[in-house]
């Protein structure tokens, strides 16, 4: 008679994790970072449509990195959750904090009951009249959900953009210094990205109704050349398991 298959919930747990870990880490970093004009939002996005930075609501910016498929899912319900309560209350009833709930939520569900995790991780960005009131909400494959202050890192290389945005960001930048900061970051030393490997987005502190502006390649490729991109220190280690590597998938975000 044979033994019935046993394995520890911990064991389950630790699998998820680390199998949504490595699927996230094949793609490219998405970076959002607080400036004295609004809330900057980079991509390195080598495609023209398959956009991982997208308008949710009037001051609402949502990014996903991971697979595309599962992440553009969450954006088209959290469109609608945003639109429903702002038609039932009222359109400053919709908030980013209620909105990264129901996101962490999800994810938490899904992690727990599911065979298999989601393998995204989500940024929900708010804009607010000064850059002390913005909100970065960085919610993880398993549901947990951080308020970050001044910037957030996702996906790729993410302990090593974080580090070069840590050393590089400041208060009082404008929008044309964040592209610069989160450009710098983004980009491996040896060749800064251009304008076809980005996806750039805004979220105006200007007093418009929708705060959302999608920088267009023309505009990205101006605003670099009218800059000096910071310098950065080189690399004294190469990243981990998986985190250089690019997804195989044609759901995978290149």
């Amino acid at each position: 008679m044979s033994m019935p298959y046993y394995v520890s919930p911990e064991q389950v747990m630790a699998d998820r994790a680390d199998y949504a870990r490595k699927g996230i880490a094949r793609g490219r970093s998405l970076v959002a970072l607080v400036t004295d004009e609004g809330i900057l939002l980079c991509a390195e996005n080598h495609s023209s449509t398959l956009h991982k930075i997208n308008e949710i609501y009037d001051r609402i910016a949502f990014g996903g990195v991971g697979k595309f498929n599962e992440f553009d899912q969450l954006r088209v319900a959290g469109v609608r959750h945003a639109d429903l309560k702002g038609y039932e209350f009222s359109r400053a009833d919709v908030e980013a904090r209620s909105l990264a709930n129901q996101y962490a939520q999800l994810l938490g569900q899904v992690f727990t009951h599911e065979m298999k995790p989601m393998e995204v991780e989500l940024l929900v960005a708010e804009v607010g009249p000064r850059p002390e009131t913005d909100q970065l909400f960085h919610i993880l494959y398993d549901g947990t959900m951080m308020d970050e202050t001044n910037w957030c890192v996702l996906g790729g290389d993410a302990h090593t953009v974080a580090e070069r945005l840590e050393a590089l960001w400041h208060a009082n930048l404008d929008s044309l210094g964040g592209l610069g900061v989160a450009v710098a970051a983004l980009s491996p030393t040896e060749a800064p990205l251009g304008a076809p490997d980005l996806e750039v987005a805004c979220l105006g502190r200007n007093g418009r109704r929708r705060a959302f502006e999608r920088w267009s390649d023309d505009r990205v490729s101006e605003a670099l050349a009218s800059i000096t991109l910071p310098a950065v220190e080189p690399e004294s280690s190469t990243s981990d398991d998986g985190g250089e590597s690019e997804g195989s998938g044609s759901d995978r975000t290149n």
